[in-house]
């Protein structure tokens, strides 16, 4: 999504309290040595995208590619080259700004998330090549703590149903990008006959932590426009996805 850019800037956010009990279970996972975890999601913590779902082999190897793959098509939506400032919002261990370091030149990457401790492992793990710029803060997707007009290209990938607001963070998004700039995210989206599924009441924090997936494609339509972004890409790439949860039934 491209857009022009008006909105007057935000104060930027106390921490709040971090409550995702995955990202427990993952760096309790990590600590311990685990390779197969490591390689799955010690880089991206988000499901794989094969471009011939028939053909995948659910082992390690094809699931570290497939995560990286899906990093490629956000970033292929947002049209991130050469160049630019890029600011990820909710980072995790910070796979899609070491994505893009070794793939692009003179770039001012930014990797935001709530948790200190993913940005530690991030920090230990991401470090720039050649004149590339990298830069991990703490801080609230609904808050972003940086100025009007930082940024060329904003990434959200598969973190923002646990965001309190997708709305605010559209305006924070919409507030920090350069005119012209993208907005490029991933999400689960549910279909109409699903909707009324997502709204039945579930405990507030499961595994995946505080989730909202009662979002469709219409609903963020008409955010885009409310806030004048302009929808360049769209693509439904749910197929492209369902061996993930094959491969995670490994680890049940």
């Amino acid at each position: 999504m491209t857009q022009p850019n008006t909105n007057p800037s935000q104060p930027p956010s106390n921490r709040p309290t971090v409550h995702l009990p995955y990202f427990d279970y993952l760096l309790d996972v990590l600590k311990e040595g685990n390779e197969d975890v490591a390689k799955s999601f010690g880089r991206h913590v988000h499901w794989g995208y094969w471009e011939q779902p028939a053909d995948a082999t659910l082992d390690s190897d094809d699931f570290e590619l497939a995560a990286e793959n899906l990093t490629a098509q956000v970033c292929q939506a947002g049209a991130v080259s050469h160049e630019l400032s890029v600011l990820d919002v909710g980072c995790g261990f910070g796979g899609t700004v070491a994505h893009m370091n070794e793939r692009y030149a003179q770039m001012n990457l930014t990797g935001l998330n709530l948790d200190e401790r993913q940005l530690e492992r991030a920090r230990a793990t991401v470090l720039p090549i050649g004149d590339n710029q990298i830069d991990f803060k703490q801080g609230n997707a609904c808050a972003l703590p940086f100025p009007d007009q930082s940024f060329d290209v904003v990434l959200a990938v598969e973190c923002i149903f646990h965001f309190p607001d997708r709305k605010q963070f559209f305006k924070e998004a919409y507030r920090v990008l350069k005119p012209g700039g993208y907005l490029a995210l991933s999400d689960f989206i549910a279909t109409k006959p699903l909707l009324p599924v997502t709204r039945i009441k579930l405990p507030a924090f499961g595994f995946y932590g505080k989730c909202n997936l009662q979002f469709s494609a219409e609903h963020y339509q008409q955010l885009a426009e409310s806030l004048s972004f302009t929808v360049t890409t769209e693509a439904n790439i749910t197929k492209n996805t369902l061996p993930t949860y094959s491969y995670l039934r490994r680890f049940s």
